[in-house]
């Protein structure tokens, strides 16, 4: 065994008792494998898988970066203990809850059910607004990404309002998180959703069979009306090894063939939250799989034309963050999270054939020129750094190796120089994002990832770290906090909570 960092973390049979404890921890090595390893006084020691190879958690932790201080960000909201004193990265994307309700029957899986809970989560307009404005104006610069999600969001009649007070108060992204059966519907409101200003469709596509996602007709019929609304799709499937962590090579298949209207796939790792939090830990492993494991099936779907070393970790893209300030002048939000909250890669697809970017691009070289670049002080700084950027960045294209027509040069002096655009388009159209967000439970929270989380909750309450919300138990207080009953709720609006079941064979 081989210490590699100090953390924090917490019991999770203190927290399934209701208590946050807050205990050390450690990263350690063993066998090739990264684990958290901890130990509570009254319940013994505890041991989760962290990263499944150790030298691809080597790479992706030599992008560990710390951003600044972000005091809006709170570290804790009732009487938990804080895990940390400072938050260390800004919001590169602001989670809002709009409901509690769905229209599909909870699965183990889900974070939050009005029918389970006893209560419904469903704050007015006036509230969002307050809570959309918390985050546009947090320190030292405000969210500019929305997602809004729920419970089923769809569900709320109101949802068009809510998206137009967002762009209103000056959220450039919005995005709306769904399992797609409104959608399916009709071409009409995905058309409305479009008009009113979202961005981007985060549709819940857990597999492409019938035995792993079943829902997999109503998903069809959605992404057939969101290309007839011209609205892009990021696909989400969270992931558990007994049940559909084969199927992640397919869905990618899946994605490219649809690549007109699907962006990106979004594969999450099980947590285990909510009821998942009681399994036993015999249950638990059985579930439990890490960025490894899917990359492993990726590879033999692929035959090694994407691979594990095509992935870098969202912190890779710091540099850039940095080159965009001395550009435009402005403050930007920067990608601080911790390597391991989540990683990347971008795919094209040349005569059929998937190529990563990695494949052609010195991906290291070019982050490295970057970030020296972007550390040149002097009169005409701006200048003389684009100019050399301009003049350098073939130097890190294989031409030979990269998709007919790809001139990063040509596209990076239309954008930067020229300001047209058209080339930026093109590429998205001609690329798939595929990435893998693991957000943490009680069994593997490390403090040192929660402090750098860069998904945020804005609630009631402030600006909350989505893994502090998620499994800390916060979110769960805060929804408690702000609902009312179901009773009331169907007397004051006239409706009954079971009739928003839609039934799914």
């Amino acid at each position: 065994m081989i210490e590699l960092e100090k953390t924090a973390s917490i019991c999770p049979t203190c927290h399934e008792e209701g208590i946050i404890e807050k205990i050390d921890a450690k990263i350690i090595e063993e066998n090739g494998k990264v684990y958290i390893v901890k130990e509570c006084k009254k319940h013994g020691s505890f041991k989760e898988i962290y990263f499944g190879d150790v030298s691809a958690y080597n790479k992706w932790m030599k992008y560990k970066v710390t951003g600044e201080t972000v005091p809006d960000v709170k570290t804790k909201v009732f009487d938990e203990p804080a895990m940390y004193n400072e938050h260390k990265s800004q919001s590169v994307l602001t989670t809002l809850i709009v409901t509690n309700r769905s229209d599909v029957k909870c699965n183990n899986s889900c974070f939050m059910n009005a029918d389970e809970a006893g209560h419904v989560y469903e704050p007015n307009l006036d509230q969002i607004r307050d809570m959309l404005l918390q985050a546009r104006t947090t320190l030292p610069v405000g969210s500019n990404a929305l997602q809004i999600t729920g419970g089923e969001p769809t569900i709320r009649e109101d949802l068009f309002d809510i998206i137009m007070r967002a762009k209103e108060v000056g959220f450039s992204h919005v995005q709306i998180n769904t399992n797609g059966l409104k959608i399916s519907e009709n071409v009409e409101y995905c058309e409305q959703l479009k008009k009113v200003g979202v961005n981007t469709i985060y549709l819940n596509f857990d597999g492409v069979t019938r035995d792993t996602n079943k829902l997999i007709d109503f998903n069809k019929n959605a992404i057939a009306n969101l290309r007839r609304a011209d609205l892009k799709i990021a696909l989400i499937a969270v992931l558990t090894a007994d049940k559909n962590l084969h199927e992640s090579g397919k869905i990618i298949r899946f994605a490219i063939n649809n690549m007109d209207v699907i962006r990106s796939i979004n594969f999450r790792p099980v947590s285990f939250n909510g009821k998942k939090s009681k399994l036993s830990h015999e249950e638990r492993n059985e579930q439990r799989l890490d960025y490894i494991k899917i990359f492993e099936v990726i590879e033999k779907e692929f035959d090694g034309q994407i691979s594990r070393d095509d992935f870098y970790p969202v912190s890779a893209g710091f540099p850039i963050s940095k080159l965009l300030l001395l550009f435009k002048g402005e403050t930007q939000i920067e990608f601080t999270a911790h390597p391991c909250c989540g990683g990347a890669t971008y795919i094209f697809i040349d005569n059929g054939e998937p190529i990563p970017f990695t494949r052609f691009i010195d991906i290291e070289g070019m982050r490295d020129f970057i970030d020296k670049e972007s550390r040149i002080v002097g009169p005409l700084k701006k200048i003389r750094i684009a100019s050399a950027f301009l003049k350098d960045i073939d130097k890190f294209i294989d031409y030979d190796k990269a998709p007919s027509g790809f001139e990063l040069k040509k596209i990076i002096k239309d954008a930067a120089v020229r300001s047209d655009y058209s080339s930026l388009r093109v590429l998205r159209n001609k690329s798939l994002l595929i990435e893998s967000m693991w957000f943490q439970d009680a069994f593997n929270l490390d403090a040192n990832r929660l402090q750098r989380c860069v998904i945020h909750y804005t609630t009631p309450e402030g600006i909350v770290p989505s893994c502090s919300y998620e499994n800390l138990g916060i979110g769960n207080k805060i929804l408690e906090k702000y609902s009312i009953s179901i009773e009331e709720w169907e007397k004051k609006t006239g409706k009954k909570i079971k009739d928003d079941f839609i039934e799914v064979a």
